[in-house]
């Protein structure tokens, strides 16, 4: 019996073992609609509530599986609304495909409805590979090396599909000339430098006396090796934001995220050391790093496009972390646990110490940094986290520590808005008998979330494990750009731009079907994440936060301080009661340990 295009690509994705496709309808892929129908929805198609959406989806899916995420889309506006989501998952090296309508072959060219040059659109955002089907025998191959490419690189490709296309009776490639015909699958594989290099890199560790380890998501796999060259090493290990759950803060040489939203035993020990080691990560900040002359420095990374960046190494090893390390390890000289490993541990200490005095700061109404530390004791071991750009990540990285199977992410090089709550929706879909935090601030719930907590509703019953929790950041305001303007160009807050209105989420979540509730109080807070975790559908809390708790670096100068206190005193209004006199003061009671003008302890 013949099948036609549609029912074909359909049923090669399931040959590959995908199990959802997260979209979002429309004409362009009529044929693609009907075939699910024949198909009984398998693989299953997750409705997003906008094409966006349906993309971070994928992302999140493919983040916390380890698999290919997959999303489609119809031609024109819904090919396009794609595109931020897709451009994610390129930035953060995530395997995602794109399965996209187009109007019908005999209509291009003539200006004709929803007509978009979608190879033109797509040849940045999937330069790996993107490819146009017009004709049946394209199939199997188009399929196979999108999927494949995708996996292998870790990145996004596009398949585009013309809606008569999709309509034909699909035939195979045949044994003949200018047919590519194609098969199924992808072996496992772990790259290794070469005997000589890693030799090289053994001389420059083993020479060192402190040696820092700045990790990323590429040592994922690679838990236990980068364990053991930390104990040989005697190396204190800071992590990307993309690797927080690459190894453990409860390791007591962890110091913690890097970067603008690090910690600061993070950033001394960068200062510190005379030592490198880079290990799968392509982290952007290079003066979180080293001095250029002061450490010698060596990177494992297994994409070679991506090595040699970001600081002058000195030995450059492409190759899978893991197996890299296993090279590694026999060839280095265990060191004592010295001044520098003790000094590493005991400022790591006094950093959650720290952290703990920071949430424990009177704020007006609540301190947002009181609500994810008081989460972090709550964390189930097997929990999923994800965050939303802006001030939210800031309290993600600092205040939860991963420990035990617990994953977390965000937007990590792009950066954008709204993926926190899709990112969850689509790790409950890799693992719905796992809880799910999703941490929001208020604007990037009202740009993306509360609609997508419809799709939440659509399909929580299907998850095993009901825990699906949104906890929104609301301070009414577009925090992160706000205190950015403060510190960096002085301004004060513009409310025409940065000012958000008040909504009720919570009462948008149960009037749904889901559950929620409102916090106005401090000593609420604990009380509100027991209730979440128990609940038995998806939860919203509105924390009601205040502003005025900067997200100010921990290596920042009283210069950075005063020019934000100065900004909030001299121009912003009394929004609420929420910006208020004395912020100067509250900013260094925040702050302990700052350092002075001249580089010194405060």
């Amino acid at each position: 019996m013949s099948i036609k295009v549609s029912d074909y690509v359909l049923q090669r994705l399931r040959e590959w073992d995908v199990e959802h496709v997260f979209a979002y309808p429309g004409d362009g892929i009529n044929g693609l609609l009907a075939a699910w129908g024949r198909a009984e929805n398998k693989p299953q198609f997750i409705q997003a509530r906008h094409e966006e959406m349906a993309a971070f989806e994928a992302v999140g899916y493919a983040k916390f599986s380890g698999k290919v995420g997959v999303c489609a889309a119809t031609s024109g506006p819904g090919a396009i609304h794609l595109l931020n989501g897709l451009y994610d998952a390129k930035l953060d090296h995530v395997p995602v495909v794109a399965i996209v309508g187009q109007t019908n072959r005999s209509a291009m060219g003539g200006s004709y409805q929803q007509e978009v040059d979608l190879l033109s659109l797509y040849k940045d955002v999937a330069s790996a590979y993107c490819e146009m089907v017009t004709v049946p025998e394209q199939l199997p191959n188009v399929i196979d090396r999108a999927m494949r490419i995708a996996r292998a690189q870790r990145t996004v490709t596009a398949i585009i599909i013309p809606a008569d296309v999709q309509e034909l009776d699909y035939s195979p490639p045949q044994h003949a000339f200018k047919m590519v015909p194609s098969s199924l699958g992808m072996a496992s594989y772990a790259p290794v430098p070469a005997d000589g290099d890693v030799a090289r890199a053994a001389e420059v560790l083993n020479v060192g006396e402190k040696v820092a380890i700045l990790i990323g998501q590429g040592a994922r796999g690679a838990r236990a090796e980068v364990e053991q060259i930390a104990e040989v090493l005697g190396a204190g290990v800071a992590k990307a934001l993309l690797g927080k759950d690459a190894l453990p803060d409860d390791l007591p040489y962890v110091t913690g995220s890097i970067g603008l939203l690090g910690t600061r035993p993070s950033y001394e020990m960068m200062q510190d050391c005379d030592t490198l080691l880079v290990i799968g990560s392509s982290f952007p900040y290079t003066q979180f790093m080293p001095e250029l002359d002061q450490a010698r420095a060596v990177q494992i990374d297994i994409d070679p496009q991506m090595i040699g960046l970001r600081y002058p190494f000195e030995v450059n090893l492409v190759g899978d972390s893991a197996a890299t390390l296993q090279r590694l390890l026999p060839l280095l000289k265990r060191k004592q646990h010295g001044k520098w490993r003790k000094k590493i541990e005991k400022d790591t200490a006094r950093w959650w110490e720290v952290m703990e005095r920071r949430a424990a700061v009177h704020a007006d109404p609540i301190n947002p940094e009181h609500v994810v530390h008081a989460l972090d004791a709550l964390l189930p071991d097997n929990v999923i986290l994800a965050a939303d750009s802006g001030s939210a990540a800031n309290w993600y990285a600092r205040h939860l520590r991963m420990r035990g199977s617990m994953r977390g992410s965000l937007s990590g090089t792009l950066a954008t808005m709204g993926p926190g709550v899709p990112y969850v929706i689509g790790a409950k879909f890799a693992h719905p008998d796992r809880p799910a935090i999703a941490i929001v601030g208020d604007g990037a719930m009202q740009m993306n979330g509360l609609a997508e907590l419809i799709t939440a509703g659509k399909y929580w019953q299907q998850w095993s494990n009901p825990h699906l929790i949104v906890a929104v950041l609301n301070n009414q305001d577009l925090n992160q750009v706000t205190w950015e303007m403060r510190a960096m160009s002085g301004a004060p807050q513009f409310l025409p731009s940065q000012a958000l209105p008040d909504v009720a989420y919570a009462d948008f979540a149960r009037s749904i079907g889901l559950d929620g509730v409102r916090v106005e109080k401090p000593d609420d807070v604990e009380g509100a994440w027991r209730q979440a975790l128990a609940a038995d559908r998806p939860f919203v809390i509105d924390f009601r936060t205040d502003p005025a708790v900067p997200p100010i670096p921990p290596h920042a100068s009283l210069d950075q301080i005063e020019a934000a206190a100065a900004s909030v005193l001299k121009g912003d209004s009394d929004h609420g009661g929420m910006i208020r006199q004395g912020l100067k003061a509250k900013v260094q009671e925040m702050l302990p340990g700052t350092r002075q003008r001249d580089g010194g302890e405060g």
